[in-house]
């Protein structure tokens, strides 16, 4: 796989982010104009999501592997014995474990995150899903992975996890349950998954997105037929956000987010993904008519500022691994 710096890691797991923030909004509008459940708005999203990453790889040769190795790691992979294709059977088997591993979580943290909206409304299963994240991350990338938050880091969490909390309950319409909040932690750890596994990968970012899609939207496909597959309200609009929400939220945000990870740490990435929300309510803004109030403005300035500096933080190097 290619190298990639620091810098630009956090560069694509910053958009990734950002283009995740797009797909509530995306989700809002195809849910009135198409009329399609979340189950099947989730479908949809996997389904154009590998459409496009397939289309890419055709137009960019994104998922390949060869480009990424230069000659002379090419001749002296192919002067190697094959062994009788033990090693590369092995590694086609872990690839191939990692894709449906990564597809099965995506599709069961996407449809647990719908069932703790239904059980505790939507802000507080956000707050719970996205807030828990990190916090989950932190602890698998410690055991796991051998990464370190250090004070300055678990400070930076914190603080984000507060203006996480301004930001999506300032109107006090907290809804709590315990079925709720147990779907928006199924949720949560099935995200936390997802990021380890591919932060401990080597493999081909772009092959384990479109993989891992085709893999959740065959899951999520039985439930999809029983809501309704197609929509059933003005279909050129339908298609047309359905193209975007497979593009921009799903093939573009999983491929930098996968391949951000080669090069940032796990719990870095899952902070900076938490300001997925602060786009979805300046969308929710402009696009949507909602408004934003005092509470929750100082609730996202408060997360983008704790964001800002854990990146640095990774940037420079204080917050390495064991």
């Amino acid at each position: 796989m290619t190298h990639v710096s620091v810098r630009r890691g956090l560069l694509y797991v910053s958009v990734a982010a950002t283009a995740w923030g797009t797909g509530g909004a995306a989700g809002a509008l195809l849910y009135r104009a198409g009329g399609l459940g979340p189950v099947a708005v989730s479908f949809w999203r996997f389904a154009a999501g590998a459409a496009m990453l397939l289309l890419a790889a055709g137009l960019f040769g994104l998922g390949g592997t060869r480009s990424a190795e230069s000659p002379t790691i090419r001749r002296t992979r192919s002067s190697r014995p094959r062994l009788g294709g033990g090693l590369t059977g092995v590694r086609f088997g872990a690839a191939l474990g990692r894709i449906l591993v990564t597809g099965v979580a995506m599709a069961v943290y996407q449809t647990a995150y719908f069932a703790a909206i239904a059980g505790s409304g939507l802000a507080v299963a956000t707050v719970v899903t996205i807030g828990a994240t990190p916090v989950l991350v932190a602890a698998g990338g410690r055991l796991l992975l051998g990464e370190r938050l250090g004070a300055a880091g678990l400070g930076a969490v914190t603080i984000a996890l507060t203006g996480l909390a301004m930001l999506t309950l300032d109107d006090g319409s907290a809804a709590f349950s315990a079925a709720g909040i147990g779907w928006a932690l199924l949720s949560a750890a099935g995200y936390a998954g997802v990021t380890l596994l591919n932060r401990a990968s080597s493999g081909e970012p772009y092959r384990t997105a479109m993989g891992g899609f085709v893999v959740g939207g065959l899951c999520l496909l039985p439930v999809a037929l029983a809501q309704g597959l197609l929509p059933s309200g003005d279909p050129l609009a339908s298609w047309a956000i359905i193209a975007f929400l497979g593009t921009v939220p799903t093939a573009l945000a999983y491929g930098l987010f996968f391949t951000g990870l080669a090069a940032v740490r796990a719990t870095t990435a899952s902070v900076i993904s938490l300001v997925e929300p602060v786009g979805a309510a300046l969308l929710g803004v402009l696009l949507l008519g909602e408004r934003l109030t005092v509470a929750a403005a100082c609730g996202g300035v408060l997360l983008l500022g704790a964001v800002a500096l854990l990146a640095a933080g990774e940037r420079g190097g204080r917050n390495g691994t064991t």
